[in-house]
């Protein structure tokens, strides 16, 4: 996953199924309340069938990048690379997302690149450069 998630002209579910064609709503409902944008949808007047609009131009940075961990989460690979996932959130949703992190990554390979000493703390190994 890239620090800049690139959406489609597509409706929010459109845009996270792209991760795993054959995801039913509820597990692509789970994704996101891992991703800590569930809630966010479920405001939208057309919830998860709302159109994000070219590049998801119609979103924040913070709630495209959010819908980027959710394919993440969606697609459930064994290896997962994450360049900067939680930069352009909040503490809140951060802490969120890191405790989803950590709890969905046992028996799985993950690298993880930050700035933020807070994300990389749920590194079992740490590099800095």
């Amino acid at each position: 996953m890239t620090q800049e998630t690139q959406l489609f002209k597509d409706t929010i579910k459109g845009n996270i199924r792209i991760a795993r064609l054959d995801a039913t709503d509820e597990e692509i409902a789970e994704a996101c309340r891992k991703a800590s944008i569930h809630d966010f949808i479920q405001t939208l007047p057309e919830g998860y069938d709302t159109e994000v609009g070219e590049l998801g131009d119609t979103l924040s940075g913070g709630e495209r990048q959010r819908i980027g961990l959710a394919r993440a989460f969606l697609h459930d690979a064994p290896f997962i690379l994450l360049d900067e996932p939680t930069s352009n959130l909040d503490s809140l949703n951060e802490a969120v997302i890191l405790k989803s992190l950590r709890e969905e990554t046992d028996g799985k390979t993950v690298i993880l690149v930050s700035h933020r000493r807070s994300t990389a703390r749920i590194a079992d190994d740490v590099i800095e450069m």
